[in-house]
């Protein structure tokens, strides 16, 4: 099968495409049929940095990066009862921190995978798994019905699903993007737009339930900031928060947490479930074919991809 993989941690040109065996399903795996793979800014900050690749991949190398998936069933382990083959699925794959994913045929764990809803196409589904899960993870049982809840990075992967997410859940919606995203942002449910680099967004809110943050440091801080007594703050890039937010976070009595996504194959079930009623709407900016992996790191390293990109096997 082809598949790409990373000897050393680098710049782009350090993927390498090439013909390797395809991988067996172990008694709890299914074997996948790889028909679309998401890319995540986790994917390039692996890629790029040693000691992330070495946290997650140990000494195996060569790896195989990636953890979004969507494809069609072609074998199953002994102990698999809930899928058959021919099954489409999707889900956020993980194997000991490893998803192996930028691969044509994936060994994935049942546990992990949710089927693909009617009428959802892979390219769809496959984008609907760790940004997805990580909004629905953060969000449910801390938000609810007429809840302020400000967004950061709303037009980004995670940012959009969020907004969907909680707007689902009957919140006010506030987030904040760049002045160029701001229609976008509300044709997706929010209900405020801040343009982050004409306003700060700790001048015009103030006394909201729940922050998401994606990005810690000065942005956090003042996330704290603009929290009512009693409310959250979820942040997800680091669990290491600065004395100042801690010690602000605790003089404010605000709930500060942190979270890191989690492979789950019932949350994926609930995101099939957003996807079928129509509650979430995935943005596909730009599709890439699965040759085209590194413009896919490139493009979306720069900052400037809205919504989700997609690659196709």
């Amino acid at each position: 099968m082809k598949a790409i993989l990373l000897e050393k941690p680098g710049k782009v040109d350090n993927l390498s495409y090439r013909e390797i065996e395809e991988p067996k399903p172990r008694n709890k795996e299914v074997l996948v049929k790889t028909r679309a793979i998401s890319v995540n800014p986790v994917d390039f900050k692996v890629r790029g940095a040693e000691e992330v690749l070495n946290m997650i991949y140990g000494e195996d190398r060569p790896a195989i990066l990636g953890w979004d998936i969507s494809g069609t069933v072609v074998e199953k382990g002994k102990e698999v009862t809930d899928f058959e083959v021919g099954d489409p699925v999707f889900g956020m794959v993980n194997f000991l921190g490893q998803g192996k994913a930028y691969a044509e045929y994936v060994a994935a764990p049942s546990a992990h995978l949710a089927k693909i809803p009617k009428d959802i196409s892979y390219q769809t589904a496959a984008v609907s798994t760790l940004a997805a899960l990580t909004a629905f993870q953060v969000l449910r049982g801390k938000v609810k019905e007429a809840d302020r809840v400000v967004i950061h990075a709303g037009s980004g992967g995670v940012g959009h699903f969020a907004i969907q997410i909680a707007k689902s859940m009957g919140a006010h919606v506030i987030t904040t993007s760049s002045a160029k995203n701001k229609d976008f942002v509300l044709s997706i449910g929010a209900d405020e737009h801040i343009d982050y680099r004409a306003q700060a967004f700790e001048e015009v809110v103030d006394d909201v339930d729940f922050v998401f943050d994606m990005f810690n440091g000065d942005i956090l801080k003042k996330s704290v900031q603009v929290i009512r007594n009693g409310g959250t703050v979820v942040s997800i890039p680091t669990p290491d928060f600065s004395d100042d937010v801690q010690h602000l976070a605790k003089e404010k009595n605000v709930n500060l947490q942190f979270h890191m996504v989690q492979s789950n194959g019932a949350d994926m079930l609930a995101i099939a479930k957003l996807l079928e009623s129509g509650a979430i709407k995935p943005h596909i900016s730009q599709i890439f074919p699965f040759e085209e992996m590194r413009k896919a790191h490139e493009h979306l390293e720069s900052g400037r991809a809205v919504g989700k990109l997609v690659v196709t096997v």
